[in-house]
């Protein structure tokens, strides 16, 4: 017993213990002040679900080289405008939802391409520029949106041209698609296998990429690269190709995310997405040099858990003053924040 918890602490982590800790405790309390927690499982699935694949879009970016993909947000408008042209041809249901990625894939690898190009100038300050990167491209987009030509009545503005801030999925049939598809309950909560299988295929199409021949030297490049060049690979080409595919992870994940929301949020939307998505796979014991599918599956469960959980215990306590439901909420997903990028600073465990 002994050695297993030793086994456990080595290779689990001491900060991965405490936040597990504090989500039990969360669940603990929310059975004891008798919150519906079958409701709040629920919740809790779909939202791990629907933003697993936008986290799962940081761990190549991780493995090339270029460091947790805080310009995610490229992939996230490459997905926005894939949805776009979806709803511009009033496609409904799954048609929808696969063309919408397969619209969106061109743009993502375009993008990609010059994204990588770009942080093979700036080795050594991939983050920061990656940062400032995402953030232009969320404001440059703000014009694109507003000069779009779509002329669906669904999402394009009553007057003038351009499209509207939010766009509702419902009437095309695509909202809590995939949270829907083969969907069961057992008792109270609901299980969105649809929407998990899809995270999960997600995770499996990754892993075998990291194990094929190019995943194999991107993960040497990535980890060594003066050895990676020695061994005859082309550390800038892998960086490129880690780039790329994560553009890509970005796109669908977008969309994936979007349908569970039931529409696409525009302009400020993808905004801070990033942030979260590092957040997620660097609270699920990933560092800055290395990331694994276990760091995301676990670093999204935390996450999103101790979000979903946290909520209702903490309005229990500020039931009397109702202005705390926001305040709470940007206080604990801030917070949770914080210290998943201080571990960038201290270099994880």
């Amino acid at each position: 017993m002994g050695n297993f918890l030793k086994n456990l602490y080595r290779n689990f982590g001491l900060p991965r213990l405490i936040i597990l800790g504090f989500f039990l405790l969360l669940c603990v309390m929310a059975v004891m002040l008798e919150l519906n927690f079958s409701e709040l499982m629920s919740s809790s699935l779909v939202r791990i679900a629907m933003n697993g694949v936008l986290v799962l879009a940081i761990l190549p970016s991780i493995s090339c080289g270029t460091g947790p993909n805080f310009g995610v947000s490229l992939g996230i408008l490459c997905g926005l405008v894939g949805g776009l042209i979806a709803m511009e041809l009033q496609l409904n249901t799954y048609t929808n939802f696969f063309m919408a990625i397969i619209f969106s894939m061109p743009f993502a690898v375009l993008v990609g391409l010059g994204y990588g190009f770009v942080m093979n100038k700036v080795k050594g300050s991939e983050m920061m520029f990656a940062m400032f990167i995402g953030w232009s491209a969320v404001s440059l987009m703000k014009i694109f949106w507003l000069l779009a030509p779509f002329k669906n009545p669904e999402m394009a503005w009553p007057i003038g041209r351009g499209v509207r801030v939010t766009i509702s999925l419902v009437n095309r049939g695509v909202a809590q698609l995939l949270n829907n598809t083969w969907s069961f309950k057992v008792g109270d909560l609901t299980i969105p296998t649809g929407l998990i299988l899809f995270f999960l295929l997600c995770c499996l199409l990754v892993w075998l990429f990291m194990r094929s021949k190019t995943g194999v030297a991107m993960l040497a490049a990535g980890d060594n690269p003066r050895f990676a060049t020695a061994a005859g690979i082309n550390v800038d080409r892998q960086r490129i190709i880690g780039s790329v595919v994560s553009t890509m992870l970005g796109a669908i994940g977008i969309i994936v995310y979007a349908q569970s929301f039931g529409f696409y949020q525009l302009y400020e939307g993808p905004h801070f997405m990033p942030m979260i998505a590092v957040a997620a796979i660097l609270i699920g014991g990933a560092s800055i040099k290395k990331a694994s599918i276990a760091n995301v599956i676990i670093g999204v469960v935390l996450f999103q858990g101790i979000l979903v959980v946290a909520m209702p215990v903490f309005n229990v306590f500020t039931q009397d003053m109702a202005s705390m439901a926001e305040i709470s909420r940007v206080v604990i997903q801030n917070g949770i924040i914080l210290y998943a990028l201080t571990q960038i600073v201290s270099g994880g465990d």
